[in-house]
């Protein structure tokens, strides 16, 4: 059985990675996405499923046993991506940001790091007001999101502009093809 191929979708806060991830899972059933972990609280309105809600007690005990392929610390709450069960046939996708990105990266080099954008800073700024993320998250974000654009574009495999999903989402889907292709 050949390695699962690792796409990692990557980009700042509010530019459209869920949303993307969401429409790929979807239309693509060899794709599995490893769901998250993280100590933060549950946004009002965010489905169970956004994340599996850990206790930091909870996660560090993952941390512990090496169970997180990345993990890091963001405005003080823990975000990890588990390791996942190997065998299954299906090729992974992680959602994540740009520091787990590079972690992963790092032992598997041959992962495909897509780093996504929103539009505009005005877009991602009603895209973060509009899931109802905190003013000063909302602040913390934007003023964060310059750095993350500037080293994502160096660290990509792939930029993508998510100003059109259905354009987006068929734009990693032909990556994902293509890789599928050469692995054959």
């Amino acid at each position: 059985m050949t390695d699962p191929i690792i796409v990692i979708v990557s980009g700042p806060g509010g530019a459209g990675k869920g949303t993307l991830v969401e429409a790929l899972v979807a239309r693509d059933k060899q794709l599995w996405l490893s769901r998250s972990w993280t100590t933060r609280a549950q946004r009002d309105g965010e489905p169970d499923t956004a994340y599996v809600f850990v206790a930091r007690e909870d996660f560090e005990k993952q941390i512990a046993i090496d169970g997180f392929l990345e993990w890091t610390e963001f405005l003080g709450n823990l975000y990890g991506s588990p390791r996942p069960e190997m065998g299954s046939g299906l090729d992974i996708v992680l959602e994540i940001e740009l520091h787990g990105a590079e972690q992963v990266k790092a032992s598997h080099p041959e992962a495909i790091l897509v780093f996504v954008s929103p539009p505009s800073r005005e877009e991602q700024q009603r895209r973060l007001q509009g899931r109802g993320d905190p003013e000063h998250h909302v602040v913390e974000r934007l003023k964060k999101a310059e750095d993350e654009e500037r080293e994502g574009a160096k660290k990509a495999d792939v930029l993508i502009i998510n100003d059109d999903l259905e354009r987006a989402v068929a734009e990693i889907q032909g990556i994902i093809g293509a890789a599928r292709t050469a692995r054959r």
